[in-house]
C-alpha cells in the first residue's frame, strides 16, 4: 500500500500537482515512517510549494534515517537557500558533495552560497581603481595653478546596522532582521495597530531601531517574534487578508487588493521582497536543477535504472501497468511494456544465462 501511494505521489509531482504529491507522501509516511526516501521526496514537493520550513524538516528527518543520502542534503540546501540561510545551506552542500563526489550541482550551489555569504558580510571584492597616467611636461608649458575653492564633502547616509526584508502569506507578514549572535534579552519588539517598533541594544554594537508605519493594520495580540542565532524573525498577524504592496506605508502606494485564498495555486508563487540590491531567480535555478536531473548521464546499474525510470515516467497507463505487473510477477527478471501480452497471463521469471530461479519458503 505504501509503495502504491509513493508511486502515485511521484506521478502527481511529475504532473506538477505538488499539493497532491505532499498529501500522498504524507499518507505513505504514516504507513512506513522509517523510509527516508519518502521524507526526501516530500521535501522536494514542499520546496515547490514554498513550504520551506516543512521542506527543511523533511530533509532533516531523511538525513536522520539515512545519513548517507546525498539528495536529502541537496533538498535541505535548496530550502535553506530560499530562506537565505546560506551558512546552513553551505554546510549541507559540503556534506552532500562528500557523499556524491561526482555530482556537479553541489559545487555550483556551494559557490552560489559563498557569494551570498560574502555579500551579506560586505566582503565582496571592490573594483580596482584605474591607474592615472601622468604626462611630464616641460616647466615652461605648465600653467600656473588657479585658486580653486575647497570641495564640499557630502556625507553618505549611514549604513543600517542590520539588513531586513519581509515576505507575506494571506494571513500574516514575516519580517526578518539579519542580526547574528544577539541575546534575546537585548531585543525589544512592540506592536501597534499599524506600527512596529524593534530595538536592539547589544553590548559593543551600535544601537539599532526600526520603527516603520506598516502598510496595513495588524492584530497586536496575535503577533510574535523569535530570536535565532542568525536573525530576528517577526510574524505580524494581518487584520485583513489584503496584499501588502510594501512593508511600510506610503501615500503613493496602490490600493491594496484582497487576497482570494482559493485562487492561490502552485503556479502563482509568492514574491519575497528584500532590501538586497539583487535577487536570485529561484524558479530558474529549480528548472535548471530539474533539467540537470533529467539529462544526468549515469553508468552501470544506475544508468540502466534511470533509463527504465524515464520510460515509466513518459509512458501511458497501460504501459505502466505492464511494467509493474511483469516486474513483480517475474521477481524482477522481466520488464515488459506490452499490456496486451502481459495482462492476459502470469509472467514467468526469466533468469540470466547460467543462473536459475529458486522459490524461497518462509
Amino acid at each position: 500500500m505504501a509503495s502504491d501511494l509513493e508511486t502515485r505521489a511521484k506521478e502527481a509531482f511529475i504532473d506538477d500537482h505538488f499539493e497532491l504529491a505532499v498529501d500522498l507522501y504524507s499518507q505513505a509516511i504514516q504507513l512506513n515512517p522509517k523510509n527516508p526516501e519518502l521524507y526526501a521526496d516530500r521535501s522536494q514537493a514542499n520546496i515547490k510549494l514554498n513550504n520551506l520550513p516543512e521542506a527543511v524538516a523533511d530533509a532533516n528527518k531523511a538525513i536522520e534515517l539515512d545519513p548517507s543520502m546525498s539528495k536529502a542534503y541537496l533538498r535541505k540546501a535548496m530550502a535553506c537557500m530560499k530562506l537565505e540561510e546560506y551558512q546552513t545551506a553551505k554546510a549541507a552542500l559540503e556534506t552532500g558533495a562528500v557523499l556524491a563526489p561526482g555530482e556537479s550541482r553541489f559545487s555550483k550551489l556551494i559557490k552560489e552560497c559563498e557569494e551570498r555569504i560574502a555579500e551579506e558580510s560586505g566582503e565582496l571584492p571592490k573594483p580596482a581603481l584605474e591607474e592615472v597616467t601622468k604626462n611630464d611636461l616641460p616647466a615652461k608649458e605648465v600653467e600656473p595653478v588657479k585658486y580653486m575653492p575647497d570641495p564640499v564633502t557630502v556625507a553618505a547616509p549611514p549604513k543600517p546596522t542590520y539588513r531586513h526584508e519581509f515576505y507575506q502569506k494571506p494571513d500574516e507578514v514575516v519580517v526578518t532582521i539579519f542580526a547574528k549572535g544577539i541575546p534575546r534579552e537585548c531585543v525589544s519588539v512592540e506592536y501597534g495597530v499599524q506600527r512596529l517598533s524593534v530595538a536592539v541594544n547589544a553590548p559593543s554594537k551600535d544601537a539599532y531601531h526600526f520603527q516603520p508605519r506598516l502598510f496595513g493594520k495588524i492584530i497586536p495580540d496575535k503577533c510574535r517574534y523569535d530570536v535565532l542565532s542568525t536573525k530576528i524573525e517577526i510574524r505580524l498577524a494581518k487584520a485583513e487578508s489584503i496584499q501588502w504592496g510594501s512593508l511600510e506605508f506610503s501615500s503613493e502606494a496602490a490600493v491594496p487588493q484582497r487576497i482570494n485564498v482559493s485562487s492561490v495555486t502552485a503556479t502563482h508563487r509568492p514574491v519575497y521582497p528584500s532590501s538586497k540590491p539583487t535577487r536570485v531567480d529561484w524558479d530558474k535555478l529549480e528548472a535548471q536543477v530539474k533539467k540537470e536531473e533529467k539529462d544526468e548521464k549515469l553508468d552501470g546499474d544506475a544508468g540502466l535504472n534511470k533509463f527504465f525510470r524515464d520510460i515509466y515516467q513518459d509512458a501511458d497507463e497501460d504501459t505502466r501497468r505492464a511494467m509493474q505487473k511483469s516486474f513483480v510477477e517475474s521477481n524482477g527478471t522481466v520488464l515488459s511494456t506490452n499490456w496486451k501480452e502481459v495482462g492476459a497471463k502470469k509472467v514467468e521469471g526469466s533468469p540470466p544465462d547460467g543462473m536459475e530461479m529458486k522459490k524461497w519458503e518462509y
